[in-house]
């Protein structure tokens, strides 16, 4: 079984042909983009003095390929930044830091979101991917970070580089923080949307985007999050109202932002989450205890009773919620079952909360009733009363063999024809969504 290390060398050794990874040393001859990769990771986390915070060596000395930029503001504020950073290694130790360029670096008030979380903000305006790497170890890793997220690749687009230059640096990252530590958690964030206007079409956004979820899915540790699904028009570029230049969140877009990330900081452990003291109802029976999975199954597999997760990761209780988990791979459905069936006529109702461009869904007894971020993954986009990035109520009324579905009070089918008798169950498909309050009551 390869490793997790070596299944990112693997998606190296495919972009390899459309973007050379050069190393980080002249060779006589050039290696395999697997060896080199090695060595850029190795060379990264290797304990070793802390260089010059205004030095950008020249090309040929730099992990990574493709632009990296060298105009005198540009340098400034590198060594501005880099320099403050230097005398701040030992306070930031074990934060949860932002990595990026501007978009990072102007969310200067991120810990406000966040209240009492440690966090760093490693972000520098005009940065590319390649700068990142080169910076990797003096600017995060040697801050043994909680966690990092990481969000790069815009101003590579503006500096003409190939999705797949952009993609193999950022496994080349992704790989260096393996290395330093295969445990902490690395959110990787999509490219948010943009425009051509600022020379970043939304084609090659998608494209860099596809690659950053592939680099994403050889990594247990690394969650790739649909940031650009919250903030593309239906263009699938920036909007002005939360982007005005079209590339830099304002004070709503940064909002938005954070209430992208809390609930996966939430699931992650890197946020607290507020408890649920919900009670159900008289009449109301619960199908999920908050504890564990007692009740619940894959079809012909054994019941999960003290299980807090499915054997393959893809549903865990995790606050008390069950959660669908961020899926690794698109069209990689899995179902969870209840193990009990319900014959009779029956209420169910439960909350959801979905992250951006999410795909689950509810199955009656059978037939699935899509549980979508509405908006953004349909069907029902034009709902008034759904709230994103937030929970969302769901009554499902079963009679006489058709069902009857609402969402915050608006109608999502008015008859559905399900079988006569049958489980409850869950599905996961794509993105993180967390069901709760779930219960039925039998009529």
């Amino acid at each position: 079984m390869k490793s997790p290390l070596s299944s990112l060398l693997a998606l190296l050794l495919a972009l390899a042909p459309l973007a050379r990874v050069q190393a980080a040393q002249p060779v006589a001859a050039a290696p395999s983009p697997a060896t080199v990769a090695t060595s850029v990771a190795t060379s990264i986390t290797a304990p070793g003095p802390a260089v010059d915070p205004a030095l950008i060596p020249p090309d040929e000395q730099l992990p990574g390929s493709g632009p990296m930029r060298r105009a005198p503001w540009f340098q400034n504020i590198w060594t501005e930044r880099r320099s403050a950073w230097a005398n701040q290694v030992q306070q930031d130790q074990g934060a949860l830091v932002f990595l990026g360029d501007s978009i990072t670096q102007g969310w200067w008030d991120v810990g406000s979101l966040f209240p009492g979380t440690k966090i760093a903000n490693r972000g520098i305006s005009g940065d590319t991917t390649r700068g990142v790497l080169y910076r990797l170890r003096d600017d995060v890793l040697s801050l043994r970070p909680r966690a990092v997220v990481l969000l790069i690749g815009t101003n590579d687009l503006d500096e003409k580089a190939e999705p797949h230059t952009i993609a193999s640096n950022v496994a080349l990252i992704l790989a260096a923080l393996h290395a330093h530590n295969p445990d902490m958690p690395v959110i990787l964030c999509s490219v948010l949307p943009s425009s051509p206007l600022q020379r970043r079409p939304s084609e090659s956004i998608r494209k860099i985007n596809t690659l950053y979820r592939a680099a994403a899915e050889t990594l247990p540790q690394v969650s790739y999050l649909d940031v650009w699904s919250a903030f593309a028009d239906v263009q699938g570029d920036a909007r002005s109202e939360e982007m005005p230049d079209l590339l830099h969140p304002n004070v709503l877009g940064y909002a938005k932002f954070a209430a992208v990330l809390r609930p996966l900081f939430e699931n992650l452990g890197l946020v607290p989450a507020w408890p649920d003291d919900f009670v159900t109802e008289a009449g109301f029976v619960s199908l999920f205890n908050g504890r564990d999975l007692a009740g619940w199954h894959y079809k012909d597999g054994p019941a999960l009773k003290g299980a807090v997760a499915t054997p393959d990761g893809r549903f865990a209780v995790r606050n008390g919620r069950l959660v669908a988990t961020l899926s690794k791979v698109e069209r990689q459905y899995r179902q969870l079952w209840t193990v009990a069936a319900f014959p009779k006529d029956f209420e169910l109702r439960l909350e959801f909360r979905a992250s951006p461009n999410a795909d689950s869904g509810v199955y009656l007894r059978g037939p699935q009733l899509q549980c979508r971020d509405y908006p953004v993954a349909g069907p029902f986009a034009l709902l008034r009363n759904y709230r994103s990035n937030d929970w969302n109520e769901l009554i499902i009324t079963v009679r006489g063999g058709l069902a009857h579905a609402t969402c915050n009070g608006e109608v999502l089918i008015d008859a559905m024809e399900v079988p006569a008798t049958g489980p409850i169950g869950l599905e996961s498909d794509r993105g993180q969504v967390e069901y709760r309050r779930i219960r039925i009551r039998s009529r």
